[in-house]
């Protein structure tokens, strides 16, 4: 059975979904360690409550990069990680760690790549962007973490209406409701085998 290490930094919603779909068969594989950037996540726990392994590893603690790498390389040896998935995790990767599980990685944005993405665009600040523009579609990506940032290969994306009257708070509830579907849906497919990355593009098999 593959083994996941889930990174967060907040409430833990996506984990939560991805911790349901492997207790109810969905998934194939079990989550190794979950790795918080902040002390008072609740995602932290969220996996307690599952007795799942959990940390806190914070690029502050260290006195550069390098350091902060080598802990967090350190931690997702140690529980044999097999897959990286980035369930609302706020730090950017270092090129050390996605060179080191290449097309392994997989993170969820809150919007329809390349719309509202980038350097800058996080959480509630995607949404905010969105409803300033004025547009009339958003959603949610789940792609391969390279790089970049949100500038991997896509997996799946899925479309969500934006209403007139939305406010953040409304926009991103229902956004939300489409991660915590997508998510599953492709660390299954991933843990499966069944991800294939040609280029830009990534083919899913049947």
């Amino acid at each position: 059975m593959k083994t996941l290490a889930v990174l967060i930094s907040g409430g833990g919603s996506n984990l939560q979904a991805l911790i349901d779909n492997i207790e109810a068969g969905n998934i194939n594989a079990q989550i190794g360690v979950v790795i918080s950037s902040r002390k008072d996540a609740y995602g932290l726990v969220r996996a307690q409550k599952h007795g799942i392994p959990t940390y806190y590893i914070s690029k502050k603690d260290y006195k550069d990069m390098d350091a902060f790498n080598r802990v967090l390389i350190k931690k997702l040896e140690e529980y044999n990680t097999d897959f990286i998935v980035l369930a609302g995790y706020l730090n950017i990767l270092s090129s050390d760690i996605i060179k080191k599980y290449p097309n392994r990685i997989i993170n969820v944005h809150p919007s329809l790549i390349p719309s509202f993405c980038g350097k800058g665009y996080y959480g509630m600040r995607v949404h905010q962007s969105v409803l300033d523009y004025g547009v009339k579609i958003s959603g949610a990506t789940v792609h391969f973490v390279d790089e970049g940032t949100d500038t991997g290969p896509i997996i799946l994306q899925k479309p969500v209406e934006v209403y007139y009257d939305d406010d953040v708070e409304s926009l991103s509830k229902r956004v939300l409701e489409v991660e915590h579907e997508l998510l599953p849906k492709a660390v299954s497919l991933l843990v499966e085998g069944k991800l294939v990355v040609e280029g830009r593009k990534v083919k899913i098999l049947e």
